[in-house]
């Protein structure tokens, strides 16, 4: 971060409270530019997101009815790296007829791909998971009474078509902007030149891309259910904002691994399988350049937690959390994560809390 702070086009900086490290700019860093986009401090998947569904279904829905949920989240969800959905099942979007993938010539080969994969999740992070939803703040802007409701948490991104596009572009950025070693990955590309146009056409397609892969995931897990949602809750980061400091000056935020919390702007940051996720309200502070964590964050590398964990270890935390789980590995296991109540004690000036989501039947990539 510190390094990122020395960028000739650096204006200014925060780093939040899950933050980790990462290629380029850690993730949970927000850095704002002067009329420059750097790919690395977007992130490889461009747009990620997390998106909840809130059905008006009582709690003991979920444990009277497990299997059959674990059979939902099979049959309707498609996880893994380069996974998509075979011929037959293949969904179509709005999002699959945008002009970029003809206008953009590094996207031209990019849309059978992204036709293949649309409505999958990758590997890694990603779940798909039902819940128990607790709406605590009487004035949230759902319109949701107090109480317990189910609900459905997704977190994914773009896919492959936003892996190939940080790829290309960051190539790009690193052959015109020439940087000491340690800040290579922090090559930009200057707004006004053509490279700069195209990568921020592609981001933007891309962030596109990976809300309409939620929209079918839930789309098609409220359908399964036989229910339609009272309320939705959507937020991304991996992405750059143009947006105005409290000085009217126009910069472009990245925000790798860190939600939007401007003022009143609502947003889920997750905990772990074993911990409530929050609902929360922006306060629009300016020393997170209205950002907020993504998440409890890691407290073990992947390296490590494959090194220091066991499956027996991990499958009584589960077990004593009355967690039903599908997939998953020791890299994503509860004790690789930080304490989401610290992360959130932490930030409290950044956000309001308006309710929790408690996962109780989750999906991620693996056997």
């Amino acid at each position: 971060m510190e390094t990122a702070m020395k960028l000739p086009v650096t204006v200014a900086g925060a780093l939040m409270p899950d933050a980790h490290h990462g290629y380029g700019l850690p993730i949970g860093g927000v850095l704002a530019a002067d009329n420059a986009v750097i790919p690395y401090a977007v992130g490889v998947d461009i747009g990620c997101r997390m998106a909840l569904s809130v059905f008006d279904l009582p709690a003991k829905y979920l444990a009277q009815r497990t299997q059959e949920l674990r059979k939902v989240l099979l049959d309707n969800t498609r996880f893994g790296s380069g996974r998509g959905w075979e011929r037959g099942q293949r969904l179509n979007h709005d999002v699959l007829e945008r002009d970029e993938f003809q206008a953009v010539p590094f996207l031209k080969n990019k849309l059978a791909t992204a036709a293949e994969q649309l409505g999958t999740s990758g590997s890694g992070n990603h779940f798909a998971e039902f819940g128990l939803v607790d709406i605590t703040d009487p004035a949230n802007e759902l319109g949701l009474p107090l109480g317990q409701y189910v609900g459905v948490l997704s977190h994914s991104g773009s896919r492959g078509l936003g892996a190939s596009v940080a790829q290309h572009y960051t190539g790009l950025a690193k052959d015109v902007c020439k940087l000491p070693a340690e800040a290579q990955h922090l090559a930009w590309l200057g707004l006004d030149t053509e490279a700069g146009q195209e990568y921020w056409a592609a981001m933007t397609l891309a962030g596109d891309y990976a809300s309409a892969c939620h929209e079918h995931i839930h789309r098609r897990l409220a359908k399964a259910l036989g229910e339609k949602p009272l309320a939705k809750v959507e937020n991304h980061h991996n992405f750059a904002w143009k947006e105005h400091l409290a000085d009217g000056r126009e910069v472009i935020t990245h925000r790798k691994g860190a939600t939007p919390a401007g003022a009143g702007v609502l947003g889920i940051i997750p905990g772990s399988m074993t911990a409530p996720g929050f609902i929360v309200r922006g306060r629009g502070a300016a020393a997170s350049l209205a950002s907020a964590a993504h998440g409890a964050g890691r407290l073990l590398s992947r390296t490590r937690a494959k090194a220091e964990l066991s499956e027996a270890q991990v499958r009584r935390t589960l077990a004593d959390h009355g967690i039903e789980l599908i997939g998953g590995g020791l890299d994503e296991a509860p004790q690789a994560y930080k304490d989401i109540h610290t992360v959130m004690a932490s930030q409290h000036e950044l956000v309001e809390i308006l309710g929790s989501f408690t996962p109780k039947i989750v999906r991620m990539d693996g056997a």
